[in-house]
């Protein structure tokens, strides 16, 4: 695939972009830092290999390449070798971000033990109150006509994005919105190609818990009323940002769900059912945990997705993935910029850094003057769809 035409320069660590700079500088140290608080019984020498990570980011250093042994080693070197010798605070911001998650896994020696360092919070969140409240209300959505069944449980779908592990500002805005939170709005449009198209549904999944749980109410409807023959959910290879999924997340999900009883209990149920015959399928992919753009998808994913009647991409890290991770003019058409993909995609994101497209012309200057943070803080939500 070749990328859209005009495409900017990519969002940098450096002082030209303030917020990717903070995310370096301050949040990424204070993750290592939350993943030692939150694993005080790693051995010594993880202790000592996060701390040694912190502060080569925090002195920003340059970065350097993930050691051997490790199975995705050629994948990584080849993404690191046009960025050999860059630091961390000036680099491409993507690929200092995945990178970072790489090298978190390293230091905690994950390919090796397995143990996912977020999963306290993981725990937590799936046994917090709102996150039952939530799918509750999903649950609840009358199952009347497809079409507003499913424009509202895509609603779900979007704002279940803003419970996100690694990032305060959003996780506090909760899984409720106002109608005016949605600065753009192509659902209908997404529903159309649900109801009148061919081929499979695919969801690139984010974040574990709330927004895992509205994804698979979604999943459950188009399955379950037969709008499609097959869905499948991609998924993080290894864990990374906190909260994303992995296969076994999901499998911990729906044992969770079971234990709950009643409603989510019934939704486990149509689910391993679901699992076991082969209508949904569970997809981890390096590429996912890759500094790849969408563009760049090797052609085992091309493939996968060229016949789909619908790809529904999620969060705002596949957000960035989608349109390069660049500072577009915020009205430049989405449709334009994703005319790349090789089949109908939406976008359900809330915004969590400063890359947009797809909106009206002038509301980005509206907002500009009404909320100075409106690009970063989690509050607005955009469901774009070609």
């Amino acid at each position: 695939m070749q990328p859209p035409a005009n495409h900017p320069p990519m969002i940098r660590t450096d002082e030209s972009n303030t917020f990717a700079q903070d995310t370096m500088r301050r949040r990424v140290p204070n993750i290592i830092r939350e993943v030692q608080a939150l694993n005080p019984d790693y051995s010594s020498s993880i202790h000592a290999a996060l701390s040694r990570l912190s502060a080569e980011i925090e002195a920003n250093e340059p970065m350097r390449m993930i050691d051997v042994p490790a199975p995705d080693y050629d994948d990584w070197a080849a993404a690191y070798a046009p960025h050999a010798g860059e630091t961390w605070q000036g680099a491409q911001w993507f690929f200092a971000e995945v990178f970072f998650y790489r090298h978190l896994m390293q230091a905690i020696r994950w390919w090796e033990t397995g143990r996912d360092p977020f999963a306290q919070k993981k725990r937590d969140e799936i046994e917090s109150a709102a996150l039952w409240s939530t799918l509750d209300l999903a649950l609840d959505v009358e199952r009347g006509p497809l079409e507003s069944s499913l424009i509202a449980l895509l609603d779900f779908a979007l704002w279940g994005n803003r419970i996100d592990l690694s990032f305060a500002a959003s996780l506090s805005r909760g899984g409720t919105w106002e109608d005016d939170d949605l600065i753009s709005d192509d659902r209908t449009r997404a529903v159309e190609h649900l109801l009148n198209g061919s081929g499979d549904v695919h969801i690139v999944a984010d974040n574990f818990g709330t927004e895992l749980a509205m994804d698979l109410v979604l999943l459950d409807e188009l399955l379950t009323r037969d709008v499609v023959p097959q869905a499948t959910i991609h998924v993080k290879l290894h864990p990374t940002f906190v909260s994303d999924t992995t296969v076994p997340d999901v499998h911990t999900f729906l044992r969770v769900l079971e234990d709950h009883g009643a409603r989510p209990a019934e939704l486990a149920s149509r689910l391993r059912t679901m699992l076991e015959n082969g209508r949904l399928r569970l997809a981890p992919d390096w590429f996912w945990n890759s500094p790849y753009l969408l563009w760049q998808i090797p052609p085992r994913l091309q493939r996968t997705f060229e016949d789909s009647r619908l790809v529904i991409v999620k969060g705002d890290l596949n957000y960035r993935r989608v349109i390069g991770d660049a500072l577009w003019s915020a009205d430049t058409p989405f449709a334009e910029v994703v005319s790349y993909f090789p089949a109908p995609i939406m976008t359900l994101r809330t915004l969590k850094s400063d890359a947009v497209v797809g909106l009206e012309t002038g509301l980005a200057e509206r907002l500009d003057a009404i909320d100075t943070t409106w690009r970063v803080n989690g509050q607005r939500g955009v469901a774009h769809c070609t």
